[in-house]
């Protein structure tokens, strides 16, 4: 799979899960989808169905009373039930990296009519009481993908293969290839402890976290030995496609689109860190943001994400995950994980954008395999920053804007955490430089707007019009001839 750090040190949730993908829940016992909640004796938690169709989703009772120490969302409000339609979208997976962890997916769940934690600053993005999710059966989902057919492959990673498949979009059953609703199905290698505990985080965070730039989940199975995910569709792939790979299907991204795609998930990341309860991401990278039709980004694979520090604490002490290139030092370093740290990571996505060129590459000089080792003296000197600038862009870029950009790239690739810029003002910073346009042609440029993005070479000047030209040409012929 690529490079990794290793693996997490939370046994008793691995066996928790692995012990219920092996064997499945005793009959007549309804499924928990957190094994670390201890639901209270006065609780009731059973499958429901509701509406038409064969439509089930966790109800936990108005009387239910959980303990969640040790839960990932502890400290939100109590639990609620409610119903949730699903919503269409679109959903792309895995794309390849160096990542200790995993598939690349998103998802999307259906609007809720759960009610919500305090948004924050970010009151398009909700904290759901407890996560409204459609239980699908095996069966059901080996019908949506053409029983698992290896065409229908979207992508593959540590937890497993992700397939796409076909729901209705009302009543979320399988029905034939082309028809309703395309979903994305990330399906468990049972093989892989890594897995179980991904698919666990992932139902823990992403079956309650709501906000345009996550993704959201649709859906899960749990039957004998079959772990599954099941999420929109996203019709665009991942950013890191569009940045690196080469082909007719992936044109070089422009400018203000690149400002845009980063201004989505830089909002997304905000929201976890403002949320009651922090969130720390901890894999950001480009082939974790995905794109939907309008390429709108959201955030996806929550497979290590982590709650932030608490009681006055700096940082969290965990067993070193994630991905080369992109982990913060401080992190790899001694296991210290800090809410910055993810902002570490936007940092060399932000670098990646702004260069074309990927976080880790052997094929590169030896003196250019980590990106960020060798491009920070760029980022520091605006004479050099043209050399820097993805030559695909063609210097189609406003030059005060990108140097904006590559200070603020600078400051979130601070070596101490306590120097890098909070999400929030990061967001701020990168909408400030959307705001910045190139001067209109014709105008009068800058010495550094009239150069190429790759080398200082000053552009030629316009061709005239060619109407000019033909005046110019009539006119000689119109001319009488000299006097000799």
């Amino acid at each position: 799979m690529g490079n990794c750090f290793g693996s997490d040190s939370e046994e008793a949730e691995v066996e928790a899960v692995k012990n219920l993908g092996h064997h499945g829940p005793p009959q007549g016992t309804p499924f928990i989808p957190f094994p670390e909640m201890r639901i209270s004796s006065t609780s009731s938690l059973a499958i429901r169905r509701t509406g038409t169709g064969n439509r089930s989703f966790l109800d936990f009772s108005s009387t239910a009373t959980a303990r969640a120490a040790h839960h990932p969302m502890a400290g939100m409000a109590a639990p609620a039930h409610g119903d949730a339609s699903s919503s269409s979208g679109h959903h792309r997976s895995r794309s390849p990296g160096s990542s200790m962890s995993s598939s690349s997916t998103t998802g999307k769940s259906g609007s809720t009519s759960c009610s919500t934690a305090s948004p924050g600053e970010f009151p398009e993005g909700r904290i759901l009481e407890t996560p409204n999710l459609r239980i699908f059966t095996f069966a059901e989902l080996r019908a949506a993908t053409r029983n698992f057919k290896p065409d229908t492959v979207l992508g593959e990673g540590g937890f497993g293969r992700v397939y796409k498949g076909w729901v209705d979009e009302k009543t979320m059953t399988p029905v034939r290839s082309g028809a309703g609703m395309v979903v994305a199905v990330k399906k468990l290698n049972p093989e892989s402890v890594q897995g179980m505990q991904e698919w666990q985080s992932e139902v823990n965070f992403l079956g309650r976290l709501s906000h345009p730039n996550l993704v959201r989940l649709l859906g899960y199975c749990v039957e004998d030995r079959e772990l599954l995910l099941v999420y929109e569709f996203m019709a665009k792939g991942s950013l890191e496609n569009h940045l690196f790979r080469k082909g007719g299907s992936f044109e070089p991204i422009p400018w203000n689109l690149r400002l845009r795609i980063a201004i989505g998930a830089a909002r997304g990341l905000a929201f976890l860190h403002s949320s009651e309860k922090q969130v720390i991401y901890r894999d950001f990278k480009a082939s974790n943001i995905l794109l939907d039709t309008n390429y709108n980004a959201k955030l996806s694979d929550f497979g290590l994400a982590k709650n932030g520090p608490t009681g006055g604490d700096s940082h969290v002490t965990t067993r070193v995950m994630g991905t080369y290139g992109y982990a913060a030092p401080e992190y790899v370093a001694t296991g210290h994980l800090y809410v910055k740290s993810d902002v570490y990571g936007f940092g060399v996505v932000l670098l990646e954008m702004l260069t074309g060129m990927r976080a880790m590459d052997t094929a590169r000089p030896a003196d250019q395999h980590n990106l960020v080792d060798w491009a920070k003296p760029f980022l520091a000197d605006r004479r050099r920053l043209a050399r820097l600038v993805d030559p695909r862009l063609e210097g189609q870029y406003p030059s005060k804007a990108a140097l904006k950009a590559a200070q603020l790239t600078l400051r979130c690739l601070a070596g101490d955490p306590k120097s890098r810029p909070a999400m929030a003002e990061v967001v701020a910073s990168l909408e400030e430089i959307e705001r910045i346009r190139s001067r209109p042609r014709g105008g009068a440029a800058t010495a550094a707007e009239s150069r190429s993005g790759a080398g200082g070479r000053r552009r030629p000047p316009p061709p005239p019009p060619l109407v000019a030209v033909e005046v110019r040409i009539r006119r000689r012929a119109e001319q009488p001839p000299p006097v000799s």
